[in-house]
């Protein structure tokens, strides 16, 4: 015997056009993924339940659930925070929030060590960046810092959320910088170029890089009660209307009730 807790994880991501789900128990892990936009508020719950039940690990097992928080799409950042404040009510389990440009880091450094482009214990520093429609980007930066001898490390944030032009970026103090993430296809020729050729990748925020991020974030600390389940925008429109705080009441409802049955 180890010692050490076999750990269970829900995750999902609806920050994007793209639903992203997974859970985890131990080294297991199961994934889906599944069309999202609106789609998602109508098929992440039923999802997420016969996941569970594929992999025999009910609701009140979990130690989190872990979720995309934001900055994304507000319709999609609505539907997370709902479900993940609904099912961890029911359950009596906390939830983990996760920035979801932090997550796209995390899968573009991942992705790249998979295809061999970079060393495991290689330090690296991320632009990640998301199509925030209206002519603009999400963007934060982060440095992967190796632990030495370990196979692991840690994220640092680089430089901090924003949204603007593209052409507008902030880009970090680094010579070797990898921009990853969806913002290519509609952006590209308004990036900044101060990188070389071919250091860019898509990647999207998955429920995979949630999942391989929680061990950390749980570690810290950052796992909080079901009601603080809130979505991060980094636009001006932060102010609910009141269909839209009725559409979370009701979605999060929905959400306990399915954890309860």
């Amino acid at each position: 015997m180890s010692g050490i807790p076999e750990r269970r994880w829900l995750a999902f991501d609806t920050s994007t056009d793209v639903l992203f789900l997974a859970v985890s128990r131990g080294e297991q892990v199961w994934t889906q993924t599944l069309p999202g936009g609106a789609q998602a508020s109508s098929g992440l719950i039923p999802a997420v339940l016969a996941l569970l039940a594929e992999a025999d690990m009910p609701l009140a097992s979990l130690d989190a659930i872990v979720f995309g928080r934001g900055p994304g799409s507000f319709t999609g950042l609505r539907t997370a925070c709902a479900v993940a404040q609904g099912l961890a009510f029911g359950a009596d389990v906390p939830v983990l929030p996760v920035d979801t440009l932090l997550a796209v880091a995390e899968e573009a450094r991942w992705s790249q060590v998979q295809a061999g482009a970079i060393a495991p214990d290689a330090a690296l520093t991320v632009l990640a960046l998301l199509d925030a429609r209206m002519d603009e980007v999400y963007s934060a930066a982060y440095r992967w810092e190796p632990l030495p001898g370990t196979g692991h490390g840690r994220w640092q944030e680089a430089t901090p959320l924003q949204v603007g032009a593209p052409e507008k970026l902030q880009m970090p103090e680094n010579h070797l910088v990898l921009q990853a993430g969806n913002a290519f296809a509609a952006y590209g020729e308004r990036l900044p170029q101060a990188v070389p050729e071919g250091l860019r990748c898509e990647a999207l925020p998955t429920a995979a890089a949630l999942l391989r991020l929680a061990p950390v974030l749980w570690a810290q600390g950052l796992a909080v009660p079901a009601e603080q389940a809130m979505p991060l925008y980094i636009r001006d429109k932060v102010a609910h209307t009141t269909a839209e705080r009725e559409a979370m009441k009701a979605q999060s409802a929905l959400a306990k009730a399915a954890a309860q049955s």
